[in-house]
């Protein structure tokens, strides 16, 4: 149903707190071997107005530029999927997870 790199309009709320909230793209960064075999997937949402920072990854998307927040990384039921919007470039899927393994290196 879902592939990593893919880009899904994704209902977020309800949230609590500093949450990132809204219904907005989400980056699919969840591996196969995950998603393919629960109703859960791990994305990161996209934003147009946030401040840059090094755990945020640049994107160009739908001829808008903005970032993919990777501090703001969740665990969502499909049920949250409302449609596809597309996909990242592949060198921005890359960098993202390439940040992400130096964020949770041990």
């Amino acid at each position: 149903m879902v592939v990593r790199g893919e880009v899904w309009l994704i209902n977020l709320d309800p949230t609590v707190g500093s949450e990132i909230q809204k219904t907005r793209p989400c980056v699919v960064i969840s591996p196969p071997e995950l998603h393919d075999h629960l109703r859960t997937v791990i994305v990161a949402p996209m934003a147009t107005k946030s401040r840059p920072a090094p755990y945020r990854v640049s994107v160009v998307f739908s001829q808008k530029k903005g970032l993919v927040l990777l501090d703001q990384i969740r665990t969502i039921d499909k049920t949250r999927l409302v449609k596809k919007l597309g996909a990242v470039p592949a060198n921005t899927l890359s960098v993202a997870l390439r940040t992400l393994q130096e964020v949770f290196a041990v």
